[in-house]
């Protein structure tokens, strides 16, 4: 369990992150406003659609900031009795709208820009527009790499995706540059044509999000690289043996509850195991910030030989098998003449289900005179 005094170094940082993500998302509010009022005003006197539709973009992206601000305020929330895991997944939900309204952004555009390519309308571009526009296209850049920075930094989906959408503005905005270029050149106007390209781009762009996003929702496979370091912590305990079925459930960024079961000797007492237990639980918090909330055991035998020798056995007879990856949980009573082990198959399996039969089947076959207490699992961590 956490102590309090790391009770109030979660709470510290939890803190200095809201904050870093609220500031962030002020700063793109107050940027986006200023370049929509900037750019709606140039849209609307030199007759361009592009710019026009590139301030309803920068409104979008003032509104996402918004939305931000608002999911990051909610999932800071204290756990109740209600939500005991705390609003950390607010924040996914905030990620989800944002992806939607760069979604129904790029749609609107789209519809906009084939209403002009059918209904064209000529544009009459001024040095001044153009400048505008050039600086809109340079505050963008830094915008976006400056969100998305520290989006990274303090792992939040909401400031990644509002970065990415203000990168894909400053395109939007350079691509106007180029329309105009062409038309003070040539008198070609290709800005319904070009507003169709960036509005397909975006939808591309606002598809992927809402799908990423939705996969965190729904609940991803482990980290594997957290999951692993996870592992090579609780198994440099000497007492333990082995360490299997490790689940973890993200509630929000940075927020990780898990699950895991060990093999210990069976000399192991309670209050040795007791010690044990809570000295993983402890390590594990202290190295990977991870609360381990529970902790499961299986015993090995370790004073039988014959026991040790029927275990290599099983072993040998379940490896033949392809798509075991792993025994555990093995234990046998030589008295009651039960048998009991758990068997992971890999996903690569096309039916996991008759791998597992197969590989009993043939333990039983082996050993006839046991009766098989048997259990198929999952590895969480598979690659």
């Amino acid at each position: 369990m956490k102590s309090l005094k790391e009770l109030k170094e979660d709470r510290k940082e939890s803190v200095s992150r809201e904050q870093t993500i609220i500031r962030t998302s002020m700063i793109g509010i107050a940027a986006n406003v200023l370049l929509a009022a900037f750019k709606a005003a140039v849209g609307v006197l030199t007759n361009s659609i592009a710019i026009v539709l590139d301030a309803v973009n920068n409104i979008s992206d003032a509104g996402s900031s918004l939305i931000t601000i608002v999911g990051t305020k909610l999932a800071a929330k204290e756990p109740d009795k209600k939500h005991p895991f705390g609003y950390g997944r607010i924040e996914y939900l905030s990620a989800m709208i944002i992806s939607v309204i760069v979604l129904y952004a790029g749609i609107t555009s789209l519809t906009e820009s084939v209403r002009q390519i059918i209904h064209p309308q000529t544009p009459s571009y001024t040095p001044v527009s153009l400048v505008i526009v050039a600086v809109g296209v340079a505050v963008k850049i830094v915008l976006g790499r400056y969100v998305k920075g520290v989006g990274e930094k303090v792992n939040s989906d909401s400031l990644i995706n509002s970065g990415e959408d203000a990168t894909l503005d400053s395109i939007i905005s350079a691509s106007t540059l180029v329309a105009a270029g062409i038309f003070l050149i040539f008198r070609i106007s290709l800005e319904a044509w070009l507003g169709a390209i960036i509005s397909v781009v975006i939808i591309k762009s606002g598809i992927e999000m809402l799908r990423d996003t939705i996969s965190q929702l729904l609940g991803e496979r482990n980290d594997i690289e957290l999951a692993k370091a996870i592992k090579k912590t609780v198994v440099s305990f000497p007492a333990v043996h082995g360490a299997y079925d490790l689940v973890l459930n993200n509630y929000g960024p940075d927020h990780w509850n898990g699950s895991i079961h060990i093999e210990v000797p069976d000399t192991c007492t309670a209050a040795e195991l007791d010690y044990l237990l809570r000295s993983i639980q402890e390590a594990v918090f202290a190295e990977h910030q991870v609360v381990l909330t529970a902790i499961g055991v299986y015993s090995i035998n370790t004073k039988d030989e014959d026991v040790i020798r029927v275990r290599k056995s099983v072993q040998e007879i379940v490896f033949s098998h392809k798509y075991i990856r792993q025994m555990h949980g093995f234990y046998l009573l030589k008295e009651e003449k039960t048998m009991r082990f758990d068997l992971v198959v890999s996903f690569d399996a096309k039916d996991r289900r008759a791998v597992f039969n197969e590989a009993v089947a043939d333990v039983q076959k082996a050993f006839p005179e046991y009766q098989l207490q048997t259990a198929m699992d999952t590895d969480f961590t598979e690659e």
